[in-house]
């Protein structure tokens, strides 16, 4: 059993965020969104975040005004939070020739379907 609200002050801490760096609480999809001060009552509570069935909406998310995102998490039942950072420009730009596997590129990424043969 875990505390959400004290969880999610630990993943805002770990990527150190505050709570004036909070932009959006809710769901992205549906439009669901509240404030800190209702985040906090109704994320007050004790959860089982080990396997079986997920127990928080699996839609929550928290952005932050740098653009980072925390969603939920989940594996077989057991749920944490996750960061998606914002996006960042590689420093160095290649070309891509290729974006589908055939027999001879059997790979999964663009790295590894535009090697140099």
């Amino acid at each position: 059993m875990i505390n959400l609200l004290i969880e999610t002050k630990g993943a805002m801490l770990g990527s150190g965020h505050k709570v004036k760096d909070i932009l959006f609480i809710g769901s992205e999809e549906t439009g669901h969104s509240c404030t800190w001060e209702e985040f906090e009552q109704l994320a007050d509570v004790e959860y089982d975040n080990g396997y079986g069935s997920a127990q928080v909406a699996q839609d929550l998310i928290v952005v932050f005004t740098d653009g980072v995102k925390m969603w939920r998490n989940e594996y077989d039942g057991s749920e944490w939070w996750s960061l998606y950072g914002p996006f960042k420009m590689p420093k160095e730009l290649k070309p891509i020739k290729r974006i589908v596997a055939d027999r001879t590129h059997r790979g999964c990424d663009l790295e590894e379907l535009n090697e140099v043969s």
